[in-house]
């Protein structure tokens, strides 16, 4: 339905409404990947700076990815995937560890 607005010169305009749909933000998994150099410890306290993961998460992301090889960290959108990732390679860098995270495709 339209709603009518007049126009300095009194006539009438029918402006028309649209529904405009919002499709949702592709999401992206980051994963990290298990090496044998990076302590545990290190690893959890990353995922739950980095990635707001409360304590018991975080080491079963570890311990899942200490026993398979990668883990999921969580979904994100595409800038909020890489923008963590990036945080957790600088951290990792800072304090000497190989550790690793990637972005992949949901």
């Amino acid at each position: 339905m339209g709603d009518a607005t007049r126009t300095p010169g009194g006539d009438e305009e029918v402006i028309e409404r649209t529904d405009q749909r919002v499709t949702p933000p592709d999401m992206y998994k980051v994963v990290v990947l298990n090496d044998h150099y990076t302590p545990r410890e290190f690893v959890v306290e990353v995922l739950m700076q980095i990635f707001r993961k409360e304590v018991e998460d975080a080491h079963r992301i570890m311990m899942t990815a200490h026993r398979s090889g990668k883990a999921t960290v969580g979904l994100y959108t595409y800038d909020i995937a890489n923008t963590k990732v990036a945080l957790a390679r600088k951290a990792s860098k800072t304090y000497g560890y190989p550790l690793k995270f990637v972005v992949e495709g949901a």
